[in-house]
């Protein structure tokens, strides 16, 4: 059961920092409104003379451990109110650990070294880690501790991402970059096997489809190879066809255990099958591919289907339910969740095939992305900075 909460006290909280899924969600999808325009305006134009980081590495950077990470932390800092029930972070520790993510966005666009960046960065994922693993500890809810080591592997990364720019270590940026997309793609299998079919199943009435040890495992375990072997190159390019789509294959097993094709009459429900879709459909696409150049856009099926697709989805539906409303009687997304779908496709399909029109195509895949994130603030910004509906803490 869940602590008891002073009512005078929670409404003595600004809004906005009753708990870590209102800042987070609102100031991750600003930031994805305005990060890829920026980078697209970088990569047509040049590096922007403000910007301390090369301008590639800043934008793949930023789309992980900026935008992304922040939709992880909010989201985790609220669920693990439920998983424990132990109180959530609020209030002046959470704008704290709001200034610690928001801080590094800001001081890349100043003169400040990048081991002050990245040591306040990882202060960020640590804080998340402690104020998630102390309830877990709190309420012996071991099932939810695997968060602390997957964040630990995060502030591995961070710092080794920052260390290619120096060249001190023996691996490029982009090693680090595809190993923190696998270890996105983990999160989301171990997510989305909780999460889909348990929506799925409630909002259609049929039974949850059990998941089954053998084919978590058989999905999850080259993934964990993958991020392993992302360090070396190597190794990773003997056998990353065969990990690919080894995957691929189990991934859409799971996909099509959760009945995807029951859901196309609400949107909240087919966007996360459809962008959960783009994760086999990725590792098919690059383990079975002859055409090096789409094997290399197909990434952003990944980047932009899957893990912004799933973040859009998850965003929408959490906003909806932890203001106090009717989550399946809320603003109409439905152009948002498709609209984001086609930016992947366009960016990384169409790039792949028709490279002579890679400029229009990355700025259509640009305003597709913004309509995207534009239509979530317009209709849930105020949601996220105002107090619940109903009047409840949260």
């Amino acid at each position: 059961m869940l602590n008891i909460t002073d009512k005078a006290k929670e409404e003595a909280i600004t809004p906005l920092l009753r708990l870590g899924f209102r800042p987070f969600f609102l100031l991750g999808a600003l930031y994805a409104f305005i990060a890829v325009p920026v980078w697209i305006y970088a990569f047509q134009n040049g590096q922007p003379e403000a910007l301390g980081a090369p301008a590639l590495w800043w934008h793949a950077h930023e789309m992980l451990f900026g935008f992304a990470m922040a939709i992880v932390a909010g989201f985790v800092l609220t669920a693990v109110q439920n998983w424990t029930g132990v109180n959530g972070t609020k209030g002046t520790r959470l704008g704290l650990i709001v200034a610690l993510w928001l801080a590094p966005r800001i001081l890349f666009w100043t003169p400040a070294p990048f081991w002050l960046i990245s040591v306040v960065e990882s202060l960020f994922l640590l804080a998340v880690a402690y104020e998630v693993g102390t309830r877990v500890f709190k309420s012996k809810g071991w099932r939810n501790l695997f968060f602390v080591p997957l964040f630990a592997l995060a502030i591995f990364a961070n710092f080794a991402s920052y260390a290619t720019i120096t060249g001190v270590v023996p691996f490029t940026s982009s090693a680090v970059w595809q190993a923190m997309l696998w270890w996105f793609m983990l999160l989301l299998s171990v997510m989305g096997g909780r999460v889909i079919p348990f929506f799925t199943s409630r909002k259609f009435n049929f039974d949850k489809p059990q998941p089954l040890l053998w084919l978590e495992v058989a999905g999850n375990l080259p993934l964990v190879l993958l991020f392993i072997l992302s360090f070396f190159p190597l190794t990773l390019s003997q056998l990353e066809t065969p990990l690919f789509i080894w995957a691929g294959v189990f991934q859409l097993v799971k996909v099509i255990r959760w009945k995807p094709w029951k859901t196309i009459s609400e949107p909240l429900v087919w966007a996360l099958h459809a962008s959960y879709a783009c994760i086999p459909a990725y590792l098919l696409l690059k383990g079975l591919t002859t055409n090096a150049w789409l094997a290399h856009t197909s990434l952003h099926l990944f980047a932009i289907g899957a893990l912004s697709g799933l973040i859009l989805a998850m965003i929408a539906r959490v906003t909806m339910g932890h203001t106090g409303r009717n989550i399946y009687q809320g603003p109409k997304m439905g152009v948002a969740f498709a609209a984001l779908i086609l930016s992947a496709l366009v960016r990384s399909v169409g790039v792949g095939l028709y490279p002579e029109y890679t400029m229009q195509l990355l700025d259509v895949a640009t305003v597709l992305w913004m309509l995207s994130f534009g239509l979530y603030l317009l209709k849930f910004a105020k949601m996220l900075a105002t107090a619940r509906a109903d009047g409840h803490p949260g």
